[in-house]
């Protein structure tokens, strides 16, 4: 080969080189930038059939730069178009470069035009492709899914070119517009939330690098600028996936349902309604589930713990059921709530209204003045609330002794807590964490031991209780939560020490969900299931229709195949409701932080334990937990005082310092 002019691809570059010496499988060469290269013979794409006489370095230079000159030139004229089109038709799907240059060339193809050809197709790659020395000629369907591939990289190209301009103009405070606009900003939310899980985040990441957006939380703060998200938008919803409406497709069911079943009077029903029933529950809450009733019996009382029939309404298999057992629970977050069920049930249709009649499933047991139960039974109801009561007023009839059904309900509540206590239960009184939004984030301790919420819970754990004998009793397929006994004890009875009960809590057992009915350790119970809640709890749902198909003598309508199905359903719904939940809890504290002064605000804190690395503490005026690098003497139990390093309500984090 020495003496001829070769071509090869460098950095996608045609490069025409002059061969000095020709050694076994690799050429020394001159390229035409004055460069002498040692190219393996695989490599060249072209060589010229001429030898040439130039013999000076100067001369060689020349003439390499006018040959590249001159092929590039041929290149425009070059139809592809045409050639492909009489080379399709061949039987043969490669052919030499010289063959098909000469399709265009009518046989008077020279090496110039040869290599002109080849420069064409390896600049527009629809036709034909140069491998191995040939040149492959593309079918129709590979040109076709070529053209279509180009369009789409035209198409992204401009995606990206007039999409950075317009984000980076939303961000700036400028109005923008542009036809792709709801897609570039549907790409920077999607990518936000769920990150490289994303369709293409490869190209959300360039977008928003050519808008200079790439800073972690330039897409959150662009997306309120956009109105498309609010100032605390909800990420750890969104995050989870979980829908926060329903579509017109369960809405129709729910209408459907509330005309279908609106008469809920039977023969397995009792009429209940002239017993004076009342709920108590916080002022805000509107889907209201259970309610209570005491009547004197003898030396003993007869109380009825009376739960929504939502069985009623939301049958097994239909549309409502499978939302609820998909979303598993609702979710009662400081600014918002993702009820299991429409709002047409959960707030009106299920919910226990004063003074107006709903069916029920009620829980009548009689129980003595020591809080011990003599009989129970759970029937098919129809009741009234006569009265709507609060935490608060409840609170405050108990105080001046004013409402003797709440000193009666009192007691009994104190009793019944006292015998799980002996039975082993755990009892923790840690206080509630409430949030209020509003243009301030203001949060509160609540006693979550006060008489009234005690009064409250004991009723619905005695009415749990007796619920999950009342199946596993009879052999019947359920759901039950059971738990071993924690793996140390530190303390009998009830504490109120807030430094024990934070101890306590690291140390209890894993909790479970099984079909077959075990102890309950905190509980302090033989079985234990959940049937109080069927409004916002799935469980409670199944369970209630387990209970009500034995009532009415019509049998379960879930076995024990099904049972273990919902386990899983139960189980992953919770996981993802719990990390919405926290997850949105940590946020509006977070914020609280930031609003109370952010960096270097003193807080008080309680040290729960002391490791080699670290000190973790809990802020005790919102029961956050955090940690200090370990550096000072203090012990488990000390209150002290700490300085917010930093604090980020969007990266959920902040960073305490001494």
């Amino acid at each position: 080969m020495q003496g001829k002019i070769i071509e090869y691809v460098d950095q996608s570059k045609f490069i025409c080189a002059m061969v000095q010496q020709e050694n076994g499988k690799r050429l020394h060469v001159l390229n035409q930038n004055g460069r002498e290269v040692k190219l393996p013979v695989g490599r060249v794409v072209h060589v010229t059939e001429q030898r040439f006489s130039a013999t000076s370095r100067e001369d060689i230079l020349t003439l390499l730069v006018d040959v590249a000159g001159l092929r590039s030139s041929m290149m425009e004229p070059i139809n592809l178009t045409e050639i492909w089109e009489l080379a399709v038709e061949e039987k043969e799907s490669a052919f030499s470069a010289r063959f098909l240059t000469e399709l265009a060339f009518d046989d008077a193809a020279t090496d110039d035009h040869v290599a002109a050809f080849l420069r064409r197709v390896f600049a527009d790659p629809f036709y034909f492709k140069y491998k191995a020395g040939k040149v492959q000629v593309h079918s129709v369907e590979v040109v076709e899914q070529l053209r279509k591939r180009a369009e789409k990289e035209r198409e992204k190209e401009a995606l990206l070119e007039e999409g950075a301009k317009g984000l980076r103009a939303i961000f700036d405070g400028e109005e923008a517009d542009w036809p792709d606009k709801e897609k570039c900003l549907a790409m920077c939310a999607d990518y936000y939330v769920y990150g490289n899980d994303t369709d293409d985040p490869a190209l959300t990441k360039d977008l928003l690098k050519r808008a200079n957006l790439s800073r972690l939380h330039d897409p959150f703060h662009l997306l309120v600028k956009a109105g498309v998200w609010q100032e605390d938008e909800n990420i750890a919803l969104l995050k989870a996936d979980l829908p926060d409406a329903f579509s017109t497709k369960e809405l129709q069911a729910t209408s459907h349902c509330l005309e279908k079943y609106a008469d809920f009077m039977d023969e397995n029903r009792v009429d209940l309604r002239d017993l004076p029933l009342f709920t108590i529950d916080a002022e805000s809450t509107r889907d209201l589930d259970d309610a209570l009733h005491v009547e004197k019996k003898g030396d003993n009382y007869l109380v009825g713990i009376h739960i929504a029939d939502v069985s009623h309404y939301v049958k097994p298999n239909s549309i409502l059921f499978e939302t609820a057992r998909e979303r598993a629970t609702s979710v009662y977050m400081a600014d918002q709530q993702v009820p299991m069920l429409p709002r047409e049930l959960s707030e009106e249709a299920c919910s226990l209204i004063a003074g107006v009649d709903r069916p029920a499933l009620s829980t009548l047991v009689e129980l003595t003045p020591a809080g011990e139960v003599v009989t129970s039974k759970i029937v098919r109801s129809v009741v009234q609330v006569k009265r709507r009561l609060s935490y608060a007023g409840v609170l405050e009839s108990l105080a001046d002794g004013s409402d003797d059904e709440m000193n009666i309900l009192s007691e009994l509540a104190q009793n019944l807590l006292a015998r799980r206590v002996e039975n082993g239960a755990v009892v923790m009184p840690v206080p509630d964490v409430n949030i209020s939004v509003g243009p301030e984030v203001q949060v509160t301790l609540a006693d979550s031991s006060s008489l009234s919420r005690t009064l409250v819970a004991e009723f619905m754990v005695l009415a749990n209780v007796i619920g999950a004998q009342y199946v596993s009793s009879r052999m019947e397929p359920g759901l039950y939560r059971s738990q071993e006994p924690p793996r140390q004890r530190l303390y009998e009875g009830i504490q109120q020490d807030l430094f024990l009960n934070f101890k306590q809590r690291r140390c209890l057992s894993r909790g479970h969900l099984r079909t077959v009915a075990k102890a309950h350790s905190g509980i302090g119970a033989d079985c234990y299931t959940t049937v109080t809640s069927p409004i916002r709890r799935f469980l409670d749902l199944v369970m209630q229709h387990q209970i009500s198909g034995m009532i009415s003598r019509k049998g379960t309508p879930f076995s024990e195949k099904d049972c273990s199905g919902f386990v899983g359903n139960v189980q992953n719904g919770l996981s993802r409701a719990s990390r919405v939940r926290i997850g949105r809890h940590r946020y509006w504290l977070m914020k609280y932080l930031e609003q109370q002064g952010g960096s270097g605000t003193v807080l008080d804190a309680l040290v729960l334990d002391v490791q080699s690395r670290r000190v973790q503490v809990v802020l005790t005026d919102i029961l956050l937990e955090g940690d200090l690098p370990k550096g000072r003497g203090v012990q488990p139990g000390d209150m002290i005082k700490v300085k917010l390093g930093r604090v980020s309500r969007l990266d959920n984090s902040f960073k305490l310092e001494w």
